[in-house]
């Protein structure tokens, strides 16, 4: 049945009923028409009738909902730049781990190159230092020496190595000199301290800086055994000469630049960078204890285990 307030219309009848003339009333008021037997009735009901959204109105959400973008866009792209960051420590961390795998299983010498280039153009050759882009290769001895003679110094054979997994490129990070945690906890701020060096400070015992000049840049020295990128017999031109180097020997120890003595921990500080631009500090820029308000990430591995760790702010 069809209620229409007191009103009943039975649907099986509908047949029947004879058609009245009707006519348009102006909104609100509706008149409805019903038609019973004989025309009979004509009952109207008034209804509220619903209006559209005035101009105001439309114009009042538009605000709000400008508003609301204003305030959680830049939570989504601190977010998102925080996923950037902890993907690229991350596999910063892997490639650590990989050289150390592969020194040990195969009973060799492997190093990690460091490279930092300007990534505000597409990779040269040879490349062009900068900023925003850290490059990244993993090498090893083909027949298991340091290939390289103690005291002589001078680029290590291209002939004579292997390349461990393919060259590495991190975009959108910066490797910077951050001011040491205090050593007493296992956060970012209170993370372990490297090793302190009376004529270098910490800097001997970390990566950041890579084309800055010494006192602010880490390792203090480029290595005295750089490795090129490419490699092969015969040997290529090389694109990228790596003068930071980290090296894993058979038992799975690491050195800075293949000669500095063994650390308790060797740190890369890691932050993230946008078309190149660094963020800026927030106190300590220029020097080797550089603070930044957060998204920042420092590696840690340790020089006997070579565990790596990751502390982010």
């Amino acid at each position: 049945m069809i209620h229409l307030r007191n009103l009943r219309i039975d649907p099986a009848h509908l047949d029947r009923v004879v058609t009245c003339h009707f006519s348009l009333v102006t909104c609100p008021d509706i008149i409805f028409f019903v038609f019973v037997r004989n025309c009979f009735a004509i009952r109207t009901l008034r209804f509220a009738f619903r209006e559209g959204f005035t101009l105001l109105e439309l114009l009042i959400v538009i605000a709000i909902i400008a508003v609301l973008m204003v305030l959680v866009v830049p939570a989504f792209t601190n977010l998102s730049g925080g996923n950037d960051i902890t993907t690229n420590a991350y596999t910063i961390k892997g490639i650590l781990e990989q050289a150390r795998t592969y020194a040990k299983a195969n009973n060799t010498y492997s190093w990690v190159g460091f490279y930092e280039e300007d990534s505000s153009k597409t990779s040269t050759s040879p490349a062009t230092s900068g900023n925003g882009r850290l490059v990244m290769s993993i090498v090893a001895s083909k027949d298991g020496t340091t290939i390289y003679k103690s005291g002589t110094p001078g680029a290590i054979d291209p002939t004579k190595l292997i390349q461990v997994g393919r060259l590495m490129k991190v975009d959108n990070s910066h490797l910077p000199l951050l001011d040491v945690g205090t050593g007493t906890g296992d956060t970012f701020d209170t993370r372990p301290i490297p090793d302190w060096d009376v004529f270098n400070g910490y800097n001997d015992a970390r990566f950041g800086e890579l084309n800055a000049i010494a006192p602010n840049t880490a390792p203090n020295t480029n290595s005295q055994f750089p490795f090129q990128y490419p490699i092969g017999s015969p040997a290529p031109t090389g694109q990228y000469t790596f003068q930071k180097t980290l090296q894993f020997s058979p038992t799975g120890e690491c050195r800075i630049n293949s000669t500095y003595n063994v650390r308790r921990v060797v740190e890369i500080g890691l932050v993230q960078t946008h078309a190149g631009a660094i963020p800026v500090p927030i106190s300590g820029s220029g020097t080797s204890a550089v603070v930044f308000n957060g998204n920042v990430v420092a590696l840690q591995i340790s020089g006997f285990a070579s565990n790596v760790k990751i502390y982010r702010r």
